[in-house]
């Protein structure tokens, strides 16, 4: 383990819908601390269920209040005493004050480049006058690059980025998919990008399995935050009661965000059908994704990195709205031979999914196909980050040397 000195790295994660913002920044933060010495990392994270997880040593978490974000993509208030405005008012004021108290020496911004409806400008205006080292951190995919356009045109993120932004880390492979695909990116952005590898993921230090009744030889029906996800999970109990020969184990873990009506639906179905569990959410996926024999889900990014660190066999259903980053990964990996994908119209012919499903344990796994540089990402960022301070002390130390050299003169 290297020394970096008294280092602090603030990172910031919206978290307005599912797990996906705040399991990538933990990933992150856990990596950084395990590889340097004197690191501290502060997340500030608007998820709801962000203490509900476990946190290496130097990693901590703030805590902003949380929102809501509907179907037709607007952004409401939990509550029904505290309006959205006055919601955004305190995210606003909580993620600049953190900064201002905190100091960090990196602050890393989590997909939307602007935060919450802008949230994070006054910050970014504020640490723009400082030397703080400020990163923006996009998914492989983001969106097909129609809606990219006119999602980032509206907001002149681009120009906010070059304004902002000292780099730009890419949690994916150049060879994979570029985001940034369609949008006018000049040369000067151009050089910012840094294309990472995806994020491998690794079995937390602590493996006690706290659970009961897990099946061998298991097929996981995971959607993460499952806040979308009952849909698949009505599927793939349909395709089980169709073909009620078949006995492979299933293990179905519904998520903390699917709706009550849903989780009980499904619960009922689930217990009229031979060999299938029903887990409501495990923070320790991990531990899940290690025994399972193969993986069926809808390709959102954890999962996928998931599926490749474990390198498990994969049957992905993703969603295409409201965005169809799902999609895109899902079906460029199916490209690539490293999984197994059926839209979910397919997968709504209880035959067709039936039919997958029994084939799914007899798949090639990825690694027959994975290039070893494609989960490089944690080891890249790290890399980068280091060269990072390297390159701010040699500076601070430039300068001091300067000072002294003209305080010697005069």
């Amino acid at each position: 383990m290297k020394r970096l000195g008294d280092v602090r790295i603030l990172m910031y994660s919206h978290d307005t819908f599912g797990l996906g913002h705040f399991r990538r920044c933990r990933a992150i933060a856990h990596a950084i601390v395990e590889q340097f010495k004197g690191v501290s990392v502060v997340i500030i994270s608007g998820s709801q269920i962000a203490g509900a997880f476990d946190f290496r040593a130097r990693v901590d978490f703030v805590k902003i209040p949380s929102v809501i974000k509907l179907y037709n993509g607007e952004y409401d208030s939990i509550s029904d005493h505290i309006s959205i405005e006055e919601i955004l008012m305190m995210r606003k004021q909580i993620i600049q004050r953190t900064a201002e108290v905190f100091k960090p020496d990196i602050f890393i911004t989590d997909k939307e480049p602007l935060g919450l409806r802008g949230e994070l400008e006054p910050t970014l205006e504020m640490l723009s006058a400082t030397d703080t080292r400020v990163i923006l951190g996009l998914r492989d995919v983001m969106d097909s690059p129609s809606a990219m356009q006119r999602d980032w045109d509206k907001d002149n993120t681009l120009e906010k980025i070059m304004q902002f932004y000292n780099r730009v880390w890419i949690y994916g492979p150049e060879t994979f998919w570029q985001p940034l695909t369609g949008l006018e990116v000049d040369e000067r952005l151009s050089n910012r990008i840094l294309y990472t590898g995806f994020l491998r993921r690794e079995m937390p230090s602590i493996q006690q399995m706290e659970l009961h009744h897990i099946p061998e030889n298991f097929i996981l029906v995971t959607t993460g935050g499952g806040g979308d996800g009952n849909t698949l999970m009505e599927q793939v109990l349909a395709a089980r009661k169709l073909d009620i020969s078949s006995d492979y184990p299933l293990l179905m873990v519904l998520g903390p965000f699917m709706k009550s009506e849903y989780r009980e639906r499904i619960r009922l179905s689930a217990s009229a059908l031979p060999n299938i569990t029903v887990f409501d959410f495990e923070a320790r996926m991990e531990l899940l994704l290690e025994r399972a024999t193969a993986v069926v889900g809808m390709c959102g990014y954890n999962t996928f990195c998931e599926v490749l660190s474990f390198d498990k066999k994969a049957l992905f259903v993703p969603r295409t709205h409201p965005r169809e980053e799902q999609y895109i990964r899902a079906s460029r990996a199916r490209e690539l031979s490293l999984c197994e994908m059926l839209t979910s119209e397919e997968a709504s012919i209880p035959k067709v999914l039936a039919q997958k499903l029994n084939n799914l344990p007899d798949l090639d796994k990825p690694s027959a196909v994975l290039k070893k540089s494609y989960l490089a990402g944690l080891e890249t960022i790290c890399l980068d980050i280091e060269n990072m301070i390297n390159a701010k002390t040699r500076l601070t130390t430039g300068k001091v040397q300067a000072h002294f050299v003209e305080s010697t003169l005069n």
